[in-house]
């Protein structure tokens, strides 16, 4: 269980961003988490993923402090795929980063064998976003922050996406955090949802549609 108690965490001398927050997700549940820009949703998702630390309150794993080395159990996922791999490297040597991908699972995510040879620059955004994905379903992987992963993409690159990912998480039992703007996405996919606002998280009812369009 990912689960995130009293949080605090502010930057400089704004107002608090998050004020005692707490969040709990469990193996294999796929929670959604939307809110307005500004409103703290990629700063809980960093620190979550321990890549930010608290300033008060406490995120555990399995009621144990996150670890501070090896490779992170909690993995998050950003709408801008090319900040998080090398330009210099080869795809071939950014997928096999951390773990080397079963051909069935690059299959899944539509991942070509001819990526391998080419460099970041030379894939769409939609297709370096596949190769983040399967980068971090490394063996040893309990839970997935996803921020905005989709949000760039055309509608039948995100349906694509989502349906690789979510077959993996649920044949792996992995906890899914969907960090999104896209309620109509968040309607379709989450088990539960949240909004964060003013600091605070509120339950909303998963069926509550912002207008927006969602992958078939």
């Amino acid at each position: 269980m990912l689960e995130a108690h009293d949080l605090q965490f502010t930057h400089a001398a704004r107002p608090p961003l998050l004020s005692r927050l707490s969040l709990r997700i469990e193996a294999g549940e796929v929670v959604g988490l939307y809110g307005d820009s500004g409103s703290g949703k990629t700063t809980l998702g960093r620190l979550l993923a321990g890549e930010l630390r608290p300033q008060a309150g406490q995120v555990t794993l399995d009621g144990n402090d996150l670890p501070k080395q090896g490779l992170h159990p909690v993995q998050r996922l950003s709408q801008a795929p090319e900040h998080a791999v090398n330009p210099r490297w080869r795809i071939g040597r950014i997928l096999h980063e951390a773990w080397t991908p079963p051909d069935a699972m690059l299959e899944a995510f539509g991942i070509g064998r001819d990526w391998h040879s080419r460099f970041p620059h030379e894939l769409s955004g939609g297709e370096l976003q596949r190769v983040n994905v399967v980068r971090a379903l490394a063996p040893g992987i309990r839970y997935l922050i996803a921020d905005e992963i989709s949000a760039m993409l055309d509608t039948l690159t995100q349906a694509e996406l989502w349906r690789a990912l979510l077959g993996e998480t649920e044949r792996r039992g992995l906890g899914l955090l969907i960090i999104s703007h896209d309620t109509d996405l968040l309607a379709r996919l989450a088990q539960r949802c949240y909004r964060l606002e003013d600091g605070s998280l509120t339950r909303s009812p998963v069926s509550l549609s912002s207008g927006t369009s969602s992958p078939a």
